[in-house]
């Protein structure tokens, strides 16, 4: 094991901006955890990875995000593995254009871009404040601006709208990041958020209908926030194109940011 090998957990990573994501730190030196939906897939991702970087230290893990019950075996399983946690990247999304429910009776955008990253980031807390400095960051994206916040529609109960339902996963995203900053105040531990660019990744293309930027280009800043040291004491900050940008004022204030992470503190049982 190479000394001061950092680990580091990034969601979502068996194919776009998350392998791009894994693949660069792995090349810096890191010891990557992979996460996807079934082994085939990680396992893809790690040949692929060792492809370029012979040497990589990786490991992977499966959690289907749409079930709770995967996201705390999951934390259970890097708890026992790994009692400390340099970095972890909240990157796994999806983009549905028909209301459906999670397991657990959510409405899946919301329950897998939020829910699932909420419950795995609070049950992996421990971990990372024992490796502190240690960094938390989670992909969010620039629709979270035009997002609309209806604590009673969080669901979709009253209306569906794919886009809204994106947008407002996207803003959830913004406000956990910002108000998990603030209550890890003194840990040592940071929280960010950030915007990696209009990327052509299959979520784009499925989402937006449209082209975008190469995975090289919307790694660089999830890679920036999990590594450099520049911003090792920056914390509660949004970021675009590895500078901090303003977020939509919600994320600014404190009762709406505490509402929200108690409601969802109560959907997934914490």
């Amino acid at each position: 094991m190479r000394s001061g090998m950092k680990t580091i957990l990034v969601t979502g990573s068996t194919d776009g901006i998350g392998k791009q994501t894994a693949l660069v730190l792995a090349k810096s030196g890191a010891r990557v955890i992979l996460h996807g939906r079934n082994r085939e897939k990680i396992d893809a991702a790690a040949a692929d990875i060792r492809r370029v970087v012979s040497d990589a230290q990786l490991d992977g893990i499966a959690a289907d995000f749409s079930s709770l019950k995967h996201v705390r075996a999951m934390a259970q399983q890097l708890l026992l593995k790994y009692p400390r946690l340099d970095v972890l990247i909240n990157n796994a999304g999806v983009y549905t254009k028909h209301r459906a429910l999670t397991e657990d009776g959510f409405e899946m955008t919301f329950g897998v871009n939020h829910l699932a990253h909420f419950l795995l980031t609070n049950l992996l807390l421990d971990a990372l404040k024992a490796s502190a400095p240690a960094r938390i960051v989670t992909v969010s994206s620039m629709v979270h601006a035009g997002a609309a916040l209806d604590i009673e529609n969080l669901q979709a109960e009253k209306s569906f709208n794919a886009h809204g339902a994106y947008a407002l996963s996207k803003l959830a995203n913004v406000l956990f990041s910002a108000e998990l900053a603030q209550r890890l105040q003194g840990t040592g531990v940071t929280s960010n958020a950030l915007h990696p660019g209009v990327i052509g990744t299959k979520m784009l293309r499925a989402a937006f209908n449209m082209s975008g930027a190469g995975v090289k280009s919307g790694a660089a800043t999830p890679v920036y926030l999990a590594v450099d040291p520049e911003v090792e004491n920056s914390t509660g900050k949004y970021y675009s194109d590895r500078k901090i940008v303003r977020a939509s004022p919600l994320a600014n204030d404190p009762e709406v940011r505490r509402r929200f992470w108690e409601t969802s503190a109560t959907l997934v049982g914490l």
